[in-house]
């Protein structure tokens, strides 16, 4: 089965971080598509996206899929998340790591931000 691991950029403040954890736990409650679901952070947070993509290729993981959730194709995103993908492939070529869209790419993410409005205010 494929593992997932969602990428957030971190933050100094650990209450940005704990969103990203406490979203990796909601994600892990309600999606069985997944062996396992767990989370990195690009930089200033762990753990990094190196040390969470070896700890799943520890546990088992050979087919893993990285989210990146971003709003945008910035530098992260084009350049720093793939290095650090292509950096652990490296010294584990067996093992099948792809990268999903970010999510601002998603066709959905208008529709999101439209009931985000509605749902608040509304």
């Amino acid at each position: 089965m494929t593992h997932l691991l969602v990428v957030a950029h971190g933050s100094r403040q650990d209450s940005s971080n704990a969103e990203i954890r406490e979203l990796v736990a909601r994600l892990r409650k309600n999606c069985t598509l997944f062996a396992s679901i767990d989370y990195a952070f690009l930089e200033i947070a762990k753990p990094s996206i190196k040390d969470a993509l070896r700890q799943q290729i520890a546990n088992g993981a050979l087919d893993i899929v990285v989210l990146p959730y971003f709003l945008s194709a910035g530098r992260h995103v084009v350049t720093d998340i793939p290095e650090q993908i292509r950096q652990v492939s490296v010294d584990a070529p067996s093992i099948k790591i792809k990268i999903a869209p970010y999510l601002g790419a998603s066709e959905k993410i208008d529709d999101l931000l439209i009931h985000l409005v509605f749902s608040s205010y509304y």
